[in-house]
């Protein structure tokens, strides 16, 4: 029953207030839907929530009522509708002209206040463009810091693998040419050299020859006289 005490049901009234609004509000979160609510106290305060808006939530509830009283109503749901479809135009009109204003038309009708929150609201849209400008360049220049250090380790790597390979490579070069020269050697050696059995091939001719210079004495039995024949430069005298 009503509380007859003023202060008490002040405080009632807070409370309970206060707690139909946080339900209200966990209701519209917790199940995803459209909840509107309108409070006046005793003494004419109004008191609100609406998780999409009070105004947007009594439209609503007035089309679905129509629409329940639609069947024997036609022309006031038609009516209805013709009204939506103007509010819709006129808030497409709003968006147009807001978007051309941006873009720096249609600006002659605009007043010295509509002008600078024209102008706070470009510098805002600037300045939140810029941050993202900066920040996708941050962004980029990180990712080829990456793939600098990622190519440096891959170029080390690469290096060491090509003077590990250089170096075997190396000693199989100097392994090869000591093969080629230990076999070089054992061929020469195993040539032996054909020595004459003489010292001069032209001992073994026991005939005599004609020398230049040379003389023979032949001497003639019985006359007991000698004569001398010599060869000079192929002559006989």
């Amino acid at each position: 029953k009503r509380i007859e005490n003023k202060i008490n049901r002040q405080v009632t009234f807070s409370k309970r207030r206060n707690g139909l609004l946080k339900k209200a509000y966990e209701l519209s979160v917790l199940c995803d839907a459209e909840v509107a609510l309108i409070i006046f106290s005793s003494r004419g305060k109004l008191y609100e929530f609406g998780s999409v808006g009070i105004a947007r939530t009594i439209e609503r509830y007035n089309r679905c009522y129509n629409c329940s009283l639609g069947n024997n109503k036609p022309e006031e749901t038609t009516q209805s509708w013709c009204q939506e479809v103007t509010k819709l135009k006129s808030k497409y009109e709003s968006l147009v002209r807001t978007n051309r204003n941006l873009l720096g038309e249609d600006l002659g009708e605009m007043g010295v206040k509509e002008l600078q929150a024209l102008e706070r609201q470009l510098e805002a849209a600037l300045t939140a463009t810029r941050q993202r400008k900066t920040q996708v360049m941050t962004e980029e220049m990180e990712d080829l810091r990456k793939k600098e250090r990622q190519l440096g380790d891959i170029n080390k790597q690469l290096k060491i693998k090509f003077e590990t390979e250089g170096h075997a490579f190396k000693t199989f070069q100097d392994l090869w040419a000591n093969s080629a020269v230990s076999v070089g050697g054992v061929s020469n050696n195993s040539e032996f050299p054909v020595e004459s059995s003489h010292p001069n091939s032209m001992d073994c001719n026991t005939e005599p020859f004609l020398q230049i210079g040379f003389q023979q004495h032949y001497y003639v039995q019985g006359e007991g006289s000698s004569v001398t024949k010599s060869n000079v430069a192929g002559e006989t005298n």
